[in-house]
């Protein structure tokens, strides 16, 4: 089942994104995740909103039992 989050008045996603997800560069993973709200730029209370799974990738030159 996927993570959510319900906005606050106020919200918006670039700040959501840096809050729950890590970082700003995340904001089109959220977007993307969230398309039918995607009018909106302030967001009102109550909004649920789907929070994207973020995979990070192995860097190659890590040793395997760092993997």
């Amino acid at each position: 089942m996927p993570d959510t989050y319900t906005t606050v008045s106020g919200d918006i996603w670039d700040d959501i994104a840096y809050r729950k997800l890590g970082g700003e560069r995340y904001t089109s993973l959220l977007m993307e995740a969230n398309t039918k709200y995607l009018d909106i730029v302030v967001f009102p209370a109550g909004i649920v909103l789907t929070l994207p799974e973020i995979k990070t990738p192995i860097p190659e030159k890590l040793p395997p039992w760092k993997r």
